[in-house]
């Protein structure tokens, strides 16, 4: 594999800066069609994680500003500041030096492409825009690992609405496989199909949101999350948290955790159950995923045994991963898969979130990021 890293600085706070002041940012902004396919936006835009972000934090010590004077712990509205350019400056105006970007990101998001924010001394938790963009097509990235690579994936296929879709599910050679748009959200679009016809439902059903739909081999095996954290003061280098299995599947599919809470169907893998190699096998796989495509914030892997007892395949990587938490009132089963994974080495959510807010990206930097294979 290239040793080649994308062109960010890896230079992070010290220890002898100010403590940060921190404000929230939501998903304001609709997300623009990129290559003819849309990310669809999350209902609230993610105000409820951020709302649990901002909370914790500041009863963790953490100075953290709000566009609410008093916002009420119970809801989540008035914890978070809007992602558009007024949103965003507005809470450096009053006095934020760390914005942590729990929205989704492209090129021409406003923390890429403001002339007005000071780019020299705000920092920001999250993904470069330019990152997410590119790697959140699963179809690219995808393509990239294998051409770059020796990642373990499931045989796919790419179906277009100018193709001939016939041919292509004909070239299908077993069943059940599963369809999916290339920018998803969630299990948004997931679906399992048992054979050509429901497949071919599912296929038109999807171009009709989306210009591209991928098909993959359904892999039959245990599925498994894991966490990927990003260099920071404390570690330089990408390092996996440990595995969590997931169970309960709703046909054949990990539902989506604002319908079930991942506490019901996920667990951290045992120290005894981490002796079978391809777990840690897999850790390394995911952790170089993260250092090739350069992530600076923490990205989740989804991996799948092809079948019981075998090697672990990558099926879905999330440049994004979801960040609730316990805290506020009436929150108490919203841990995340991220969240259980950092229980297993005794991190509250509060240490969780502490540990990423120490990999912060001034924003001269955070935008100086470019694609590692652009130039290939």
């Amino acid at each position: 594999m290239s040793s080649s890293i994308p062109q960010i600085s890896r230079t992070l706070h010290n220890a002898a800066r100010p403590s940060p002041v921190v404000a929230v940012l939501y998903q304001a902004i609709e997300p623009p069609i990129i290559n003819g396919a849309r990310k669809p936006r999350k209902p609230g835009g993610y105000q409820d994680s951020g709302a649990d972000i901002a909370y914790t934090l500041r009863n963790h010590g953490v100075r953290v500003l709000t566009p609410a004077t008093s916002p009420d712990p119970r809801e989540q509205e008035g914890w978070c500041f809007p992602d558009t350019e007024n949103g965003i400056l507005s809470a450096v105006h009053q006095g934020a030096t760390h914005l942590w970007a729990n929205t989704i990101l492209f090129s021409s998001h406003p923390l890429q492409a403001s002339q007005s924010l000071p780019s020299a001394s705000v920092s920001v938790v999250g993904q470069p825009p330019s990152l997410v963009e590119s790697f959140d097509d699963k179809a690219y990235l995808n393509d990239q690992l294998r051409i770059h690579g020796t990642f373990t994936l499931p045989q796919s296929w790419l179906i277009r609405g100018s193709h001939d879709i016939s041919a292509i599910l004909n070239s299908i050679p077993r069943y059940p496989v599963v369809g999916k748009p290339v920018r998803g959200r969630g299990s948004h679009g997931v679906k399992v199909c048992h054979d050509r016809l429901e497949l071919k439902g599912h296929v038109a059903a999807l171009l009709d949101e989306s210009p591209i739909v991928m098909v993959e081999e359904y892999l039959t095996g245990e599925e498994a999350t894991i966490t990927v954290m990003p260099p920071s003061v404390e570690n330089p280098e990408h390092w996996s948290l440990p595995p969590i299995t997931r169970f309960n599947h709703v046909d054949g599919i990990a539902p989506y955790n604002g319908a079930v809470a991942v506490t019901a169907n996920s667990r951290a893998v045992t120290e005894s159950e981490m002796q079978v190699l391809s777990y840690r096998s897999a850790m390394r796989q995911c952790e170089q995923v993260a250092k090739l495509i350069g992530a600076t914030a923490p990205i989740r892997v989804d991996v799948r045994r092809f079948s019981e007892g075998s090697e672990f395949a990558i099926f879905d990587i999330n440049m994004k991963p979801n960040m609730t938490g316990p805290g506020r009132p009436g929150r108490e089963d919203q841990a995340s898969l991220t969240g259980l994974a950092a229980a297993a080495i005794g991190w509250d959510y509060g240490t969780l979130l502490h540990k990423i807010l120490d990999s912060a990206q001034l924003v001269d930097r955070f935008r100086a990021y470019s694609n590692p294979f652009a130039s290939r």
